[in-house]
């Protein structure tokens, strides 16, 4: 039996419970017997970008997390849209790593999940392209209406989302398993 991957979720939203938040965690639930699954939901304790001292003099919280990217065997994304762009806490996190090369060529799998999303969507891709992670498109996955598609006890209810949901999750798990032997 193949070893569990070691996979880091960040949740984009700067909410406590968020629908992001929800979803996650039934990735974990969904896929707790072939993943370690664990969740970052920080953001809003990082400081503001510094690019003078992104690359010699990072703060401790930034090397943090840049050790919990770069040791994942992958990474999740799981963001709202705010005003048609990635919320600025993830963009934060992200401009923090840019000096680095945690994100190059770590499999990444990218969900936005708000009322909207499409252009957050598109946002998160480019910046994630620009990062160099690997993803494709069956490892993005657009989730419009999320709040509506939850009940109040945090039960994913709409089964074309859970049917996407784990198509998606298939393919993530097909990327990491990829990239790992194309590593060694």
């Amino acid at each position: 039996m193949a070893l569990k991957k070691n996979i880091l979720a960040i949740i984009g939203s700067a909410s406590e419970n968020s629908a992001n938040l929800q979803l996650v965690k039934l990735i974990g639930d969904l896929t707790k017997h072939q993943l370690n699954l664990s969740v970052y939901n920080e953001l809003k304790s990082l400081p503001h970008f510094d690019p003078e001292l992104s690359a010699n003099n990072p703060p401790e919280k930034i090397t943090e997390l840049r050790n919990k990217i770069d040791r994942a065997d992958g990474i999740i994304i799981c963001t709202p849209e705010y005003v048609f762009s990635i919320p600025a806490g993830l963009k934060n996190a992200i401009e923090w790593c840019i000096a680095t090369t945690v994100f190059s060529g770590k499999p990444c799998g990218l969900i936005t999940a708000s009322a909207h999303g499409q252009k957050g969507h598109e946002e998160l891709q480019l910046i994630m392209k620009t990062a160099m992670a690997t993803f494709n498109e069956n490892t993005t996955l657009l989730i419009q209406g999320i709040k509506g598609k939850f009940d109040q006890q945090g039960n994913l209810i709409n089964n074309e989302t859970r049917n996407e949901l784990e198509r998606f999750i298939a393919a993530f798990i097909s990327l990491t398993n990829t990239n790992s032997t194309n590593e060694h």
